[in-house]
């Protein structure tokens, strides 16, 4: 048993787009970053001349001074973690991802996203404080025991808990029993909670996140002949006050990772800004005279965006749709195997014991980046409503401000942190030199 009531713990939430941080028993991360990481391989900077014609080398002489101990040079790669370092163009950085389907991948990667949230942005000594990880329902007893050994073995931290997405965004909203609708970056899953544990069969996901649907837009636009320029292809010149003039900047030795990124970052905030459910399923027809909606993109042309706002959230309850927006042929198989989230949230709920399916469909719960989307937590009420059993009383909550919504699962992890009541849960360093890490299956359900 772990007795560490006097530190404060530290609550970390390693979404597939972005990672939370921050201290239990604060009410918003203290860190927000990107949970992809850059990546050069070393062996094609070491070339000397390559290094001359670098336009940034004096400013990265100045700063690899400060910046050697974060980007780990482990196997020949150099790695830049968080939104300052990745919104600096490098030659040849490929933006890479460590979780693939929820999953981690790459735990070299994982390790620096760790060390970049505890060491740069918390600043803290990982042994000093215990810490509350978030996982997703569908990790494995291996991927648990990997973390366990990376935590006590390399951050030394004095105790651990694994506490699962879904049920951390049920303790966010004060509940022991509920269904938690989680609209992540990467995915979308249905998971039900009752008194505090993930009913595991019952879990439903599917691949269509926020990330697909920036991509369905951008290829949306493309397809009508708008190409989303990335911050770093130019630079805004004013010449009279008020006048600019953009200047193309060639940059021949950027990935094309490293581009895609750069466009999503911009395609996610044309989505965040003028994209909401529409009502009623989306129809060519009825939304062709749509009044459009103008947005500014960052090289300085206003772009006129009409059904598209409709079109591109209602993939979310019907994945077909996918197949008509022009450039997404190759996701047409994915599509074709989701389900939309009004059939997640049924198959999820008759997939649960009879007796509690009445309080799950009462208390269904949004979270994750994706469902601030405006309407979207209407819409999904309308269509359960449409679908569900008579007898059920249908409510889907949401929390009214968006940021309690996009962060519900560390806002969750930061308040049974800081329980006093479960100070005896932590899986302590003792336990794990004892009985090796195995055990954090019993700690840890």
């Amino acid at each position: 048993m772990y007795g560490g009531d006097e530190v404060s713990a530290i609550v970390i939430d390693l979404g597939s787009h972005t990672c939370k941080a921050g201290y239990a028993g604060e009410d918003a991360p203290k860190a927000v970053f990107p949970s992809v990481v850059g990546a050069i391989d070393q062996m094609e900077v070491d070339d000397p001349e390559k290094t001359e014609n670098n336009s940034g080398s004096a400013l990265d002489a100045k700063n690899t001074a400060r910046t050697l101990d974060s980007d780990k040079t482990k196997g020949k790669r150099k790695l830049y973690v968080g939104s300052q370092t990745l919104g600096f163009r490098r030659d040849h950085m490929e933006v890479l991802s460590p979780i693939k389907d929820g999953v981690v991948v790459d735990w070299e990667m994982v390790d620096s996203i760790w060390d970049h949230a505890l060491r740069e942005c918390l600043l803290i000594d990982p042994q000093e404080h215990p810490m509350l990880l978030a996982e997703p329902s569908s990790n494995t007893q291996q991927q648990r025991e990997r973390t366990a050994e990376l935590m006590f073995e390399k951050y030394k931290v004095p105790a651990l808990f694994l506490a699962k997405n879904a049920v951390l965004t049920s303790f966010a909203s004060g509940r022991a029993t509920s269904l938690v609708v989680d609209c992540g970056g990467g995915s979308t899953t249905v998971a039900p909670v009752h008194d505090g544990y993930v009913l595991q069969k019952a879990v439903a996901s599917s691949p269509i996140g926020g990330e697909f649907l920036s991509d369905c837009l951008m290829k949306s636009l493309e397809s009508k002949g708008i190409t989303i320029k990335p911050r770093y292809s130019f630079k805004r010149k004013e010449i009279r006050p008020g006048e600019f003039q953009t200047v193309d900047l060639d940059h021949p030795n950027t990935t094309e990772s490293y581009k895609l990124y750069s466009q999503r970052v911009i395609a996610s905030d044309i989505k965040e800004c003028v994209c909401r459910a529409p009502d009623t399923p989306y129809d060519e027809s009825a939304y062709s005279n749509i009044p459009m909606t103008s947005y500014e993109l960052p090289d300085g042309q206003t772009i006129e965006i009409g059904a598209d706002r409709f079109k591109i959230p209602d993939v979310l309850f019907n994945p077909s749709l996918v197949q008509t927006i022009p450039g997404m042929e190759n996701y047409a198989e994915i599509a074709s195997s989701a389900r939309g989230l009004p059939q997640m949230v049924l198959e999820s709920i008759n997939k649960c014991d009879v007796d509690i399916r009445r309080e799950l469909f009462s208390s269904i719960l949004l979270a994750g980046g994706t469902a601030s989307m405006q309407q979207l937590k209407e819409r999904l009420e309308k269509d359960l409503l449409e679908e569900s059993p008579q007898a059920a009383r249908v409510k889907v909550l949401a929390s009214g401000n968006a940021t309690e919504r996009r962060f519900s699962v560390w806002i969750g992890g930061s308040i049974l942190a800081s329980l006093g009541s479960f100070q005896q849960m932590w899986f302590s360093k003792s336990e794990y030199e004892e009985h090796g890490a195995a055990y954090i299956q019993r700690k840890c359900p």
